[in-house]
């Protein structure tokens, strides 16, 4: 497994790779269609924040991208094709993303979770600290904190 950052011309390949993931956790299509804007990098977005790329067998398994947009870092993608979910593709690239933060200097971040990923954010360190209307009427999303310091000793 490899971590690298993520090139502008893998836009439409990282999207592919959230819709891809997204679908995974089976939801309606009415709503993958509603969060097509949601589940698209632009090479404008990739140039402009950390966008991390973890390969296996020369081939891209899934991403992460950090924003600070809000003001705050937080992860706003973490996706993992579901063939390389539960391997440890995720892990490795949650440690990447955060180690990259905090050699920045920054002690925590946020992470405004899929209901089914709470459980592995949950894992890695992050304590959910709210939740936040989704883009789906009557529908919320976890929001967690993770601290440096204090997840990478359950990570």
């Amino acid at each position: 497994m490899d971590i690298r950052l993520a090139h502008p011309n893998e836009a439409s390949r990282l999207s592919e790779i959230a819709r891809q993931a997204k679908r995974h956790w089976g939801y309606p299509e009415a709503w993958m269609r509603a969060w097509e804007a949601e589940l698209t990098l632009t090479a404008v977005f990739i140039e402009q924040f950390p966008v991390f790329v973890i390969e296996i067998d020369g081939g891209i398994a899934g991403f992460c991208a950090l924003s600070d947009a809000a003001g705050e870092w937080e992860i706003e993608h973490f996706w993992i094709l579901p063939a390389f979910m539960g391997r440890g593709a995720g892990a490795r690239l949650f440690r990447h993303a955060a180690a990259a933060l905090a050699s920045r200097g920054i002690k925590r971040f946020k992470i405004v979770s899929d209901p089914h990923a709470e459980g592995f954010y949950q894992k890695m360190g992050a304590r959910r600290v709210g939740a936040v209307t989704s883009s789906i009427p009557g529908r919320a999303l976890p929001v967690l904190m993770y601290e440096m310091g204090v997840g990478e000793l359950m990570g």
